[in-house]
């Protein structure tokens, strides 16, 4: 293997999805905390009906407990260290801070979780590696702001950043704005805060909240710069790599414009520091008035100085692209669509296993953009079985992950500048797509069920001594 001497081996979370504490210390709530449990979550999110209401009579809400977290955080560290991580990466609860997200000053208890969580992982030599904003952000800025196509929300969201970035400057080096920003080409109410009842279903608002989105990730990445030059702060975004269906002319110029707006779009403008030539033939594809995005040339120029330092960026599965409507719908992948491909293996949620398309992906952002790469989120979501010994024989999860780690040795091999991988969800938590916990991609398994019962004990998967040892030898030892 030829990973780095320094590579980054570690492990992914979201606050969101594992602190739970949702109302302990000051905490607002946040739009995470308004989406109910269960496989229909995105469906319930998408209705018309749906307007970010707490509805406890009718849903259940996992992620207002997650997996405490809040108050497990010092065990799980240490068992994060027991693996040999040289790095984790976790967000920030951007409601913990700013509870309704449009005060001036920061709930200090807020910061106090996160200043002990930093340190925790200082103390085991483990690199932190924060996402300002990943999925979470205040209920109040989608109720009462209409998310992030009002304009506002870029001085909310730089004001929590700079508050982070001067307080942690000497303790983090690696961060990134925002997470899986591009998620919003299919659905925005993650990331955007967008619902088809306050406007996510106009394509205009969409692309209106990305630029606004692209000018807050601007700010705080000049701000983060000019403040200490050693910090590194990365754009990211999901990547997935894309097949046409077949050799047809038609299916092969909708793989391309698939790619383009999906992989590239977000990217261009974060990386290069400036909207794609295809922008225009976005807008007019899905309807937007682009005089109503309020894009002001020093906006441009705000863009083009704050470009990010590498890309992060998470990678799943492949689709397969079929305009001519040829194929069977693949109906796993969440919100991305796409026939199923023949040629792969699909997960218990019926996302396509393919690590040969991680191959592809680094190969072709790195050719793209030549600047270093950071895998934040790769994993595999599946329903783990307990032995009456108590042990957990996930030999599935092993085989994937050594198969996507071979994968990535290959790219390296071919020259892309890779700096990191940090498996999701390396501790069992609430999924982001169904809110369920039956779900798990972790190398510990945290004992709750679906409906938040159980004793929240942590216990080591076989993938936990596996891990441990693939990254005590840089990988050379699968």
């Amino acid at each position: 293997m030829t990973f780095k001497t320094d590579f980054l081996w570690g492990g992914a979370t979201a606050a969101n999805q594992l602190e739970g504490a949702y109302d302990i210390d000051g905490k607002g709530l946040s739009v995470a905390d308004a989406m109910p449990g269960g496989k229909e979550r995105l469906a319930i999110l998408a209705s018309p009906e749906f307007d970010w209401t707490i509805d406890i009579e009718h849903f259940t809400y996992p992620n207002h407990d997650g997996i405490d977290h809040y108050h497990h955080f010092k065990e799980d560290i240490a068992l994060f260290a027991e693996m040999g991580f040289k790095a984790y990466r976790f967000s920030v609860a951007w409601s913990r801070i700013f509870p309704m997200g449009d005060e001036t000053t920061p709930n200090e208890k807020g910061l106090l979780f996160y200043d002990q969580l930093i340190d925790e992982c200082l103390k085991y030599g483990i690199e932190p590696v924060v996402t300002i904003s990943h999925y979470e952000m205040p209920l109040n800025l989608a109720k009462t702001y209409g998310g992030w196509k009002n304009r506002e929300l870029i001085e909310f969201y730089v004001r929590f950043a700079k508050v982070l970035l001067e307080r942690y400057q000497d303790k983090v080096k690696y961060w990134m704005t925002f997470n899986e920003i591009n998620s919003a080409t299919f659905f925005s109410g993650l990331s955007q805060g967008l619902v088809p009842s306050n406007g996510g279903d106009d394509k205009t608002n969409v692309f209106k909240a990305w630029h606004n989105q692209f000018v807050a990730s601007a700010q705080a990445v000049k701000f983060g710069h000019d403040l200490n030059k050693s910090l590194q702060i990365g754009c990211m975004s999901i990547y997935s790599t894309t097949y046409s269906f077949d050799a047809n002319p038609v299916n092969q110029l909708a793989t391309q414009e698939s790619i383009q707006e999906f992989n590239y779009f977000c990217n261009d403008v974060q990386v290069r520091g400036a909207y794609p030539a295809f922008t225009n033939r976005l807008h007019r594809k899905h309807g937007v008035n682009a005089d109503a995005l309020e894009i002001s040339e020093e906006d441009l120029k705000i863009i083009k100085e704050g470009t990010v330092d590498y890309i992060g960026f998470s990678y799943y599965m492949s689709t397969v692209e079929s305009k001519t409507g040829e194929g069977v719908q693949a109906s796993g992948n969440m919100v991305l669509g796409g026939v199923k491909n023949p040629f792969l293996k699909e997960s218990e949620w019926g996302w396509a296993v393919d690590p040969d398309g991680l191959c592809y992906a680094l190969n072709d952002l790195y050719g793209r953009y030549q600047v270093p790469l950071f895998i934040v989120e790769n994993g595999l979501g599946a329903i783990d079985k307990v032995e009456e010994d108590g042990t957990i024989q996930d030999d599935y999860r092993i085989d994937y992950l050594k198969k996507h780690i071979q994968s990535m040795n290959e790219a390296v091999e071919d020259g892309v500048d890779l700096m990191g991988y940090t498996p999701w969800g390396c501790i069992d938590l609430v999924s982001a797509s169904t809110g369920e916990m039956s779900k798990r991609y972790g190398f510990i398994y945290v004992d709750l069920d679906d409906e938040g019962k159980g004793t929240k004990k942590r216990s080591k998967k076989k993938s936990f001594d596996w891990y441990k040892e693939v990254i005590a030898s840089n990988a050379t030892n699968l």
